[in-house]
């Protein structure tokens, strides 16, 4: 990856205002909206055109806009105000409030995971997973939690979607440049350059590691595309989550193993090493391989190792993808059950299920086998998972209770996702220093004395801000394809809005929606009672079913009595999540149940006061009561897909039609104020925010991971 030289590369910055470059290279400022705003006020075009990205905003700014920004006295001002908050961040320390950073003095988590959503500027996320994970650096950084992270520096990344004309998905994969990154060579405490080398099925290959600042956080990424590494294996890991086997083994392997090396070049010894995912899993052979050859006995060292390890498991089932073949694990590792001191069925023992379709490498095993504790994500996931692996690996399980995997539903970060208009209401009616109260329930309580008339005018803003995001994105997608904006429809400001945003997975059932086509068109186009839905979401490009899905819905979108109705929006990322669930009114979660580990985006909408209306999966199971949202269907075991889609698309469309539908538009005050709703959205921010949060989040893995 090409490294420019910093001081030529980029607009010199004025001295008044030198420190914006700091700030650039630093992710603090992607959850700090006062930051941005820096960057937005100097050149607001730009700063939208470099997707809200201040290192390639700082190489693309105009000198005169610099100018003019260090000669503006209430610039300058907001300017000092932000270095005051950033430094006196930076330098704070954990206090008695943070009993989670006291309980891990003198201790070092190393988080490993294959990807992290932080921004959308830094495409090395795909979904829930990298959220969760750039989530949890940004909670550990205000935490003061001690912990550092490893990844990879994707060349390519996640791939850009585009939609064509028939509803077709397209993958793009546009290569990521450093120089537009906030990425610097990650150094050795004698100023070297960290360079980590992996033997990948007997030919070397090294990685460069570059460093990126979450906050507090340091998060390691390696960059493969450099030389001497051949074509190949640049190729082999340019991509995340790569449908080739042996590009997900070589990953794996580097993640793992290399992570490792690159610690200890670094000098960061942890003492407790967090698998986010079993991706990473293979790490537990090279700190086990590292005893070994300082002579400790092999079953000693895998003991050892285990007690130094947690594991974090977001799947509902072992997939396939997580399984690799005896042939690739030969391969790959044929040198090395023999620096472990073990023959080789020793070796695939330690990731061997009861299976009765033959054996494989299976590394959600392999992660469970060699970890202290394990946690599923939610309570639901934890029952599903339990049962599924105390099956799969009876002899593990047999004599062990303390080996159970844990439930620990995730959480969100709330200062990325919560709307900034928002985030100074609750200033006003919860005190400023509602952050440092965040879990604390009987706080929220506040929520109750917001007018229902301001928080419904805030509400009708944020879905106007969202209104015009979207018809920007549609115009842009028109451009793109040579057709005229103006014969798309103009969505409503007085509709009800629905959000619908994930991985459009066949389990997540995008389409459920549309089991009914007629009862839809009637609900959607009520005389006085618009409702109107917004879709965004990608398909993994291997995942034909998936795609399915996308060109229903689009063609559906453009279908009489539907049309202006049904939105889909492509290239769904971070900043497209962050919109929708500020702006919509209801957020739509339909997964088949047990089959999502947790989701979190409801949760997203619910803090920023927009309810839910989901099935009975994942986290909402939890979190429902009766009065913060609505559900859908029940928690009946059906035998057949076919029988569970029809009964949840009836309870879809009759809980709509009679209870969100009316709710929404009948029962207005004087002013239009849909007092019943706004108790709905009160409810949501009340009962979910304080405990769907990551601080609750990881406060529970100190507890019950890291400490216990």
């Amino acid at each position: 990856m090409f490294e420019p030289d910093l001081e030529w590369f980029y607009t010199p910055l004025p001295r008044r205002i030198l420190r914006l470059r700091h700030i650039a290279y630093n992710l603090w400022w992607s959850w700090y909206p006062e930051a941005q705003w820096l960057y937005r006020q100097i050149d607001p075009d730009l700063w939208e055109t470099v997707y809200h990205n201040p290192v390639r905003f700082l190489r693309r700014v105009r000198q005169r806009r610099l100018e003019q920004a260090a000669g503006n006295p209430s610039y300058v001002q907001q300017y000092d105000q932000v270095i005051a908050a950033f430094d006196a961040y930076m330098q704070s320390s954990a206090t008695s409030e943070q009993p989670a950073a006291t309980a891990l003095a003198g201790q070092t988590i190393a988080y490993f995971s294959a990807e992290f959503g932080l921004h959308e500027s830094l495409p090395i996320y795909s979904g829930g997973l990298g959220l969760l994970a750039g989530d949890l650096l940004k909670e550990a950084s205000d935490s003061h939690i001690p912990l550092v992270a490893v990844g990879f520096l994707y060349p390519q990344g996640y791939f850009l979607q585009r939609i064509d004309e028939q509803g077709q998905q397209h993958a793009e994969y546009p290569r990521l440049h450093g120089v537009d990154v906030p990425i610097i060579p990650a150094r050795t405490a004698a100023g070297h350059e960290v360079i980590v080398d992996v033997e990948l099925a007997g030919r070397i290959t090294y990685a460069k590691v570059y460093r990126i600042q979450v906050g507090r956080v340091p998060l390691f990424l390696m960059d493969i595309d450099i030389h001497p590494n051949t074509t190949q294996n640049r190729e082999l890991l340019a991509k995340l989550y790569t449908d080739d086997e042996q590009g997900r083994i070589a990953q794996e392997i580097m993640l793992g193993i290399g992570g490792v090396r690159l610690l200890r070049q670094l000098g960061i010894q942890p003492t407790i090493w967090h698998l986010n995912e079993s991706h990473a899993a293979f790490l537990v052979l090279e700190v086990m391989r590292e005893r070994v050859s300082r002579g400790m006995p092999f079953a000693q060292a895998m003991q050892t190792v285990r007690q130094h390890t947690v594991f974090t498991t977001h799947s509902p089932s072992d997939s396939e993808r997580n399984i690799f073949s005896t042939d690739s694990i030969k391969q790959f590792f044929w040198r090395y059950w023999q620096q472990l001191g073990i023959n080789y069925d020793t070796f695939l023992n330690l990731a061997r299920t009861d299976r009765p379709h033959g054996p494989g490498f299976s590394m959600t095993a392999l992660a469970l086998q060699c970890s202290r504790r394990s946690n599923a994500v939610s309570q639901l996931h934890g029952e599903v998972v339990r049962d599924i692996w105390q099956r799969l690996m009876a002899q593990a399980y047999q004599s062990s209770t303390d080996r159970a995997i844990l439930s620990i539903t995730n959480g969100v970060h709330t200062a990325s996702w919560l709307a900034p208009e928002l985030a100074q209401l609750y200033d006003a009616y919860l005190g400023v220093d509602w952050h440092a109260q965040l879990t604390d329930p009987a706080h929220w309580q506040r929520i109750y004395d917001i007018p229902n008339d301001v928080l419904w005018r805030l509400r009708r803003l944020l879905k106007h801000q969202l209104l015009l995001f979207v018809r920007n994105r549609i115009q842009q997608r028109a451009q793109r394809l040579g057709q005229d904006p103006l014969v798309w429809p103009v969505l409503e400001e007085d509709a009800l809005t629905i959000g619908f945003a994930r991985r459009f997975a066949g389990y997540k059932r995008a389409n459920l929606l549309f089991h009914d086509i007629d009862r839809l068109k009637h609900l959607l186009n009520a005389p006085g009672r618009p409702v109107q839905v917004i879709f965004a979401g990608k398909a993994h490009p291997e995942d034909t079913a998936g795609q399915q899905v996308i060109r229903e819905v689009y063609q559906r979108s453009l279908e009489p009595g539907l049309a202006g109705r049904i939105v889909l929006l492509e290239e769904y990322d971070l900043m497209l999540g962050r919109e929708l669930v500020k702006g919509v009114d209801l957020w739509l979660n339909t997964p088949r149940r047990r089959h999502e580990a947790s989701g979190t985006s409801g949760q997203k909408a619910s803090l920023n006061g927009v309810p839910t209306i989901s099935t009975l999966d994942g986290w909402w199971p939890e979190a429902y009561n009766g009065a913060n949202g609505w559900q859908i269907g029940d928690e009946h075991e059906y035998t057949s897909n076919e029988e569970q889609d029809q009964h949840d698309a009836q309870s879809l469309y009759d809980t709509l039609e009679s209870q969100v539908i009316p709710l929404f538009f009948d029962q207005r005050d004087s002013a239009d104020v849909p007092n019943e709703w706004v108790q709905v959205c009160k409810e949501a921010i009340v009962t979910v925010t304080p405990q769907y949060s990551t601080r609750r989040m990881l406060s529970e893995y100190v507890q019950r991971l890291y400490t216990e």
